[in-house]
């Protein structure tokens, strides 16, 4: 019997790393039935034919394995992008950029981050108070590009006034999204996958459900401004936070900003 070493050791830290970050994201995306499902399937098909060695399942298993990796990697594409994309983010490797360049100050930074957190802020501010309706998504590491196509291209400097212009009742673009990447206002009225979440209160219209599917789909950060009550929302990594004050929603926004 081959002695446990280090090797062996690593090897089950890479998978339980692997493991944990895929339960995290299903989690997200309210699909973590179905990663439980698929894992104790895993597990029956590795305790059939590795440790029972139980030929006939082990060759049945073996079949619908091949086919089943196959009919997961179409069912969660979304899932399986975003988690490729959250393994390449290079804030988990900043550690190494560090190690090749010096600390640069973060005045610079921190004013670069108040140019659009700010009037963000704002805007979603003067409409809480006049309860207009407003679906706002901030781009991460994951690319909106298909998102807004779907809408109209603004590709505009963010500003409030035209943030509140946009979701003025009788502007055409009221209805649907404003996707914010980069610093800049890249295009609104845009369609949001819509969340089919049962634990989502049913006092939550489609705003709501949208920002909730657009961070589960994706890494986003989607802000919601309520048009039945004025109240602020807040969706990212698959959560919802409801009746943000200001001072909570420019914390939450300067977060994002991934540091330098």
């Amino acid at each position: 019997m081959t002695p446990f070493g280090i090797k062996d050791a690593l090897d089950i830290i890479i998978v339980a790393m692997l493991l944990y970050y895929l339960y995290k994201i299903m989690k997200e995306s309210g699909t973590i039935n179905i990663f439980f499902g698929v894992l104790a399937f895993i597990i029956v098909w590795v305790v059939a034919s590795e440790i029972f060695e139980m030929r006939l399942i082990g060759t049945i298993l073996d079949k619908v394995m091949s086919i089943g990796l196959i009919i997961l990697v179409i069912l969660f594409q979304d899932q399986i992008k975003r988690f490729l994309v959250e393994l390449g983010n290079h804030n988990r490797w900043k550690f190494l950029k560090n190690l090749f360049r010096h600390h640069r100050s973060g005045n610079s930074h921190d004013d670069d981050r108040r140019k659009w957190v700010m009037p963000i802020v704002y805007a979603c501010m003067s409409m809480s108070k006049s309860k207009t309706g407003a679906l706002i998504v901030i781009e991460q590491s994951m690319p909106l590009e298909n998102y807004e196509k779907t809408g109209d291209i603004i590709d505009a400097t963010i500003n409030s006034r035209l943030i509140e212009n946009i979701f003025f009742k009788n502007s055409p673009l009221h209805d649907g999204a404003l996707i914010i990447a980069h610093d800049r206002m890249k295009a609104a009225g845009c369609i949001l996958p819509v969340s089919h979440d049962t634990s989502i209160p049913r006092s939550m219209g489609l705003r709501h459900r949208s920002a909730l599917g657009i961070s589960q789909a994706t890494d986003a950060a989607a802000i919601v401004v309520s048009e039945e009550t004025g109240n602020i929302s807040y969706a990212y990594k698959g959560k919802i936070t409801t009746r943000l004050s200001s001072t909570d929603l420019e914390h939450r926004l300067s977060r994002l900003v991934p540091d330098e």
